[in-house]
């Protein structure tokens, strides 16, 4: 029952997110809501499309997101493998720092942030952005793998030692195959985290060409604070879209993975 009710709670925004988009104006506006549409319409869609530049800050966002979670995965596989393998000084202290930057409130960062992103003249770039998301999540990324790395036996890279194999052909052929679906489910991570962001995005993008879909959300909102509700759901519903693509896609392949490991091992 309690798992019931989680998934409930869960559930409820994003139903009501699409029930709200697919509503006209009238049903919208009227005392007594309903659930689902009794007229159900795109002329949402097609009012968010007309006003802001969607599909644009789209292809911004996904940019943004992809080159963030490459580069995170890619950094932070190593780095996961020497922490995991080699115990030490070093090791302790990076674990330290990967449980003191999830606790120290992002909002401090932001000035200083934004006077090195100025000197480096990447302020209103979505390369600065990208080097902002992959900075952000490759804590978090970097203490995923770690305990992928661990969960790997190190008895396998041994006896592939024995076996004749160098390190490199046994972290390619026998570490490797282990690995990836932490490695999947890393980059998931990254992407969604980079795809979601709205903080970073507003204070360092400032021409409407360069801004990502959570900013050009806001876009939907009066001057009063005055929601447009129709188009900004149907926005809202587009924009949560990749992001469960992505998830239903690659959840897939991370079962499969970890199914393949565990009879490897």
């Amino acid at each position: 029952m309690a798992l019931l009710g989680y998934l409930v709670f869960l559930a409820f925004p994003f139903f009501w997110l699409i029930s709200t988009a697919f509503k006209p104006a009238r049903e919208l506006g009227s005392l007594h809501p309903t659930w689902i549409p009794r007229h159900p319409t795109l002329d949402n869609f097609r009012q968010a499309f007309d006003e802001q530049p969607l599909l644009r800050a789209g292809f911004n966002s996904l940019v943004a997101a992809v080159s963030a979670a490459l580069i995170a995965v890619v950094v932070a596989t190593p780095m996961a493998y020497v922490m995991a393998r080699r115990r030490g000084r070093l090791a302790t202290a990076a674990t330290g720092w990967v449980v003191v930057s999830q606790a120290f409130p992002f909002v401090l960062l932001i000035i200083p942030l934004f006077l090195v992103l100025k000197s480096l003249h990447l302020i209103n770039s979505v390369a600065g952005l990208v080097m902002v998301y992959v900075v952000w999540s490759l804590p978090f990324a970097l203490w995923m793998l770690v305990g992928y790395v661990r969960a790997v036996p190190l008895e396998l890279e041994e006896a592939a030692a024995v076996d004749g194999a160098g390190r490199l052909r046994t972290l390619v052929s026998v570490t490797a195959p282990l690995l990836a679906p932490g490695i999947v489910a890393t980059g998931l991570f990254a992407f969604i985290t980079a795809w979601n962001e709205f903080f970073f995005a507003l204070v360092l993008l400032k021409t409407p060409e360069k801004q990502t879909l959570p900013v050009v959300l806001t876009h939907f909102l009066g001057a009063e604070g005055a929601a447009d509700l129709g188009p900004l759901a149907a926005a809202a519903f587009l924009a949560t879209l990749p992001s469960l693509a992505v998830f239903a896609v690659i959840q897939r392949r991370i079962t499969s993975g970890m199914l393949a490991g565990a009879v490897k091992s």
